[in-house]
């Protein structure tokens, strides 16, 4: 009996993972890195039972899957493209593929990591949430037990939103402003209606030139003390500075690249919130489920590119540009009262000087770390315990693989050194692969 053949595409971790599934399962694996158009054909030349496509970059996938179909048309493919929309219409024009991304992939566990640690992943459904737990006969979906929440609790929640919270930066130069105004104009105004004896309107009036710097002229024909005219000539000076100061903190917010707000649904949360280090495709992925499950959620993002900060602003997503393993950063934000820390950065030492630095903040912080391509993670927990390490690559292998050999996969977790895919059959666990040795 012949082995079954696939084609993979991909030089990624993994990919090459995958590359190691599929032999293991007994496939026989047509591993290209990356192929031109010549060589893809060449492999095509003999049927394939799939067609696994594990690249970096959207439109390189798409290129490859198409090219898979128009060379073999009706063939199964699973392909990894993280933009949503090009996905969507991609399974419209070829129903027979399958698209899902890494991001995708391992946010559901990643969340759990966080705010549910003794289940393996969280998934949104159209019932509702649904968390994944182990059990004696294997894991399984369940309903999660709500939560009792006050009335009370709820409205105070919400109305914090709208109270103006200083995180650092140029918004703090804003409040003040902001403060120092309304205070010159509150002091104004009653020293205006209690020693000129002026009404409402008139009071207002007067405090309204002083504030833009036009002068009280009316203290002096209502026969005003000396001491009055003294306050508030120092008002006047005390309002020009104020106002200096609210215009240098409106324009650095205004040109300054973040998406947090000071008040309303991108507020910055001060208490029980996640903290999302990295706003790259698994960072984004996560921080969207966790405010879709209604968690607080901050991300601290390093470099701020117009692209991924559109989508922040797009998910309501609160985004403080910063390096996330400096301790001030970490302190802007509130780590001391947040209820996790998601390091979700590309780089393993970049994720685990996250950790590091938020447990030295925060000693009982749940953290969780991502784990690169490389071995720094690994090695690193092995010696001491910095955090929950949630593998993308390894998730993301066992995902592609059970879904080239015809699984509808609905979940991935990582459990010490197995990982497990769950879908209408059952889960399957298994050893955590090792690299493949097909290329060098």
């Amino acid at each position: 009996m012949s082995r079954p053949r696939v084609l993979l595409v991909g030089d990624l971790e993994a990919t090459r993972l995958v590359c190691t599934l599929l032999t293991e399962d007994g496939t026989d694996v047509v591993h290209l890195l990356d192929p031109d158009e010549p060589a893809l054909r060449a492999a095509l030349t003999e049927p394939v039972e799939g067609v696994a496509v594990v690249v970096r970059g959207d439109l390189l996938a798409l290129r490859f899957a198409l090219l898979a179909e128009h060379l073999q048309p009706g063939v199964p493919i699973v392909v990894t493209i993280f933009d949503r929309t090009l996905g969507t219409h991609l399974a419209q024009v070829v129903p027979h593929c399958t698209v899902t991304s890494p991001a995708d992939v391992a946010a559901p566990a990643v969340v759990a990591a966080c705010v549910r640690p003794e289940a393996l992943a969280l998934l949104p459904t159209p019932e509702g949430l649904a968390e994944l737990v182990d059990s004696p006969d294997g894991a399984r979906l369940r309903r999660p037990r709500p939560e009792p929440e006050a009335w009370a609790r709820r409205l105070g929640r919400w109305a914090a939103r709208w109270v103006p919270h200083r995180y650092g930066g140029g918004e703090g130069i804003l409040l003040l402003g902001l403060g120092g105004l309304a205070a010159t104009v509150a002091m104004e105004w009653a020293l205006a209606a209690s020693v000129l004896h002026e009404g409402v309107l008139e009071a207002f009036y007067s405090t309204a030139r002083l504030v833009a710097t036009t002068g009280p002229a009316a203290a002096v024909d209502h026969g005003a003390p000396g001491w009055y005219l003294v306050v508030s000539g120092v008002l006047m000076l005390v309002g020009i500075a104020v106002t200096g100061a609210l215009v240098a903190g409106l324009v650095e917010w205004i040109v300054g690249a973040r998406t947090a707000a000071l008040v309303g649904p991108r507020r910055v949360p001060v208490r029980s919130h996640v903290v999302v280090a990295g706003l790259g495709q698994v960072g984004l992925r996560v921080a969207q489920l966790l405010r879709e499950l209604r968690v607080p959620v901050v991300v601290v993002e390093r470099v701020a590119r117009p692209d991924t900060l559109a989508l922040a602003r797009e998910s309501g997503l609160p985004v403080v540009v910063g390096d996330a393993s400096a301790r001030a950063v970490l302190t802007r934000v509130g780590v001391r009262r947040a209820r996790a820390v998601a390091a979700m950065g590309s780089q393993d030492l970049d994720n685990i000087a996250v950790a590091i630095n938020a447990l030295a903040l925060a000693p009982g912080v749940r953290t969780v770390l991502r784990a690169g391509e490389g071995v720094a993670v690994t090695e690193t927990t092995s010696l001491f315990r910095i955090g929950r390490v949630s593998d993308v690559g390894v998730m993301t292998a066992a995902w592609v693989c059970a879904s080239v050999r015809g699984r509808t996969p609905a979940a991935a977790w990582t459990e010490g050194h197995r990982v497990g895919v769950l879908d209408a059959d059952g889960d399957v666990r298994r050893p955590v692969p090792e690299h493949c040795r097909c290329h060098p």
